[in-house]
């Protein structure tokens, strides 16, 4: 794999593993910070919510806290080393399309805060672009097989 392509991949990701893991060295604070964009869960999931919290024995919040990082550190990890690749690159970007939605909701706001929203949610389309990119990125073997054939049909000088 081009050198070049792998330091991109890894510049991609790199904020989404420490942001990740920093997520996970404090769970309280970030399941207080999704309860407080998200209000409360709605009433036709209240029943699944309540099994999952009883399973677990944590609350719901804090659970979304856990899922939210490991998204961040594993899609992270996963795009960085290569490996399902693609997979990883679609997740994180509907991860970072529902943060969009919730977090940087400028389209609410006014005055500075609207405006840093704003920028927040178009770094944010810059990196669902990247990842759509990463996604539709052809595999090697498909590479390499159509480089095989296109010197195949070459006519010999």
């Amino acid at each position: 794999m081009n050198a070049v392509f792998t330091i991109g991949r890894i510049a991609l990701v790199l904020a989404f593993i420490i942001s990740g893991a920093q997520k996970l060295l404090d769970i309280a604070g970030t399941a207080e910070q999704i309860q407080s964009k998200l209000g409360s869960i709605p009433a036709p999931l209240t029943d699944i919510t309540s099994q999952i919290e009883v399973t677990l024995g944590m609350p719901i919040w804090q659970t979304l806290a856990v899922v939210v990082a490991l998204i961040e550190v594993v899609g992270g990890l996963l795009v960085a080393f290569n490996v399902l690749t693609r997979t990883a690159a679609i997740v994180l970007l509907l991860f970072v399309a529902v943060t969009t939605f919730y977090f940087h909701d400028f389209w609410n706001m006014s005055g500075p805060d609207r405006a840093s929203n704003m920028v927040q949610a178009l770094k944010n389309l810059s990196l669902m672009g990247a990842f759509l990119m990463l996604a539709a990125w052809p595999r090697r073997a498909l590479v390499e097989a159509a480089e095989h054939e296109r010197l195949e049909r070459l006519e010999p000088l």
